[in-house]
């Protein structure tokens, strides 16, 4: 009779919970007033995955199947990532396309957590789901959701790199964002820029390399961020003394870049792919 009250009680939850951890179900009869123990969760979950109402996608994770779907849940991709660890940050290449800003789509979402291994990966019907480790400088600091904003994905929340931090961000760690042709593409559509953020928190990274490369894109592209003289200043004061390689590995004839220290592929400096005028 207990067990039965709660098969009851659940359907308002799975409607508003397309993806789920087990610990959000846990939270939800909590608050409602029920109480399970171990026995009794595992014999629920076990009902209503036979039932077919609900999917397990890996342990402690599940989809809620739509009634008269008849078959595999739909998922939201940005949402799964968004619920795979309870500290999951979306970041990266998987931040640029959450805010419409990627130059192409990908099937690795990178999300930050410190509950799993760097470089921890999980594969679910064609997407690759990548645990990228927070900088260490925010680990550090405390500050690991610096520059971390909310968005609603099918009525849930979805914690994800806000603009200014995800541009830093994929500056510093290009190849998580796709490659540095992606990367420049997917940065220059975004139409503004609060340039103050963008330099605090690349000071806050300390990594000179990604100073000046910060410096660098937004030189190129002062006019559309109405980029203060003042800001340039500051980044050059922090620049490399000795030139670093910023595209180790990338293909292309490498270019210095002398007054911001730094060496790209010539078709990056030059935005080579832009149609002639």
């Amino acid at each position: 009779m207990q067990l039965a009250k709660k098969k009851a009680g659940l359907g308002a939850f799975f409607s508003t919970h397309p993806v789920f951890r087990l610990a959000d179900l846990l939270k939800y009869m909590s608050q409602h007033g029920r109480q399970m123990e171990p026995k009794t969760r595992k014999n629920l979950l076990h009902y209503y995955l036979r039932r077919g109402a609900i999917q397990r996608i890996r342990r402690g994770l599940y989809c809620s199947v739509p009634p008269g779907a008849g078959g595999p849940c739909p998922v939201d991709s940005y949402l799964l990532a968004s619920r795979l660890t309870s500290d999951s940050i979306l970041a990266y290449h998987a931040a640029l396309e959450l805010h419409g800003r990627s130059y192409s789509v990908q099937n690795r979402l990178t999300f930050l957590t410190t509950k799993l291994p760097a470089g921890h990966k999980f594969e679910f019907r064609g997407n690759l789901y990548q645990a990228v480790r927070p900088p260490s400088a925010l680990v550090k600091t405390r500050q690991t959701e610096i520059g971390v904003t909310t968005l609603m994905r099918s009525g849930l929340p979805v914690k994800v790199t806000g603009l200014e931090r995800t541009f830093v961000d994929a500056l510093d760690r290009p190849r998580l964002s796709g490659g540095w042709e992606e990367v420049w593409r997917s940065l220059e559509t975004i139409p503004y820029l609060d340039v103050d953020l963008v330099v605090q928190y690349a000071f806050l990274l300390g990594k000179k390399k990604t100073i000046a490369l910060v410096g660098f894109f937004l030189e190129q592209h002062r006019e559309t961020f109405l980029v203060d003289e003042r800001y340039f200043k500051q980044l050059h004061r922090r620049r490399p003394r000795q030139p670093l390689y910023a595209t180790r590995g990338e293909p292309g004839e490498a270019q210095l870049v002398s007054h911001w220290s730094i060496i790209l592929t010539r078709r990056v400096v030059g935005r080579s792919w832009e149609e002639p005028t």
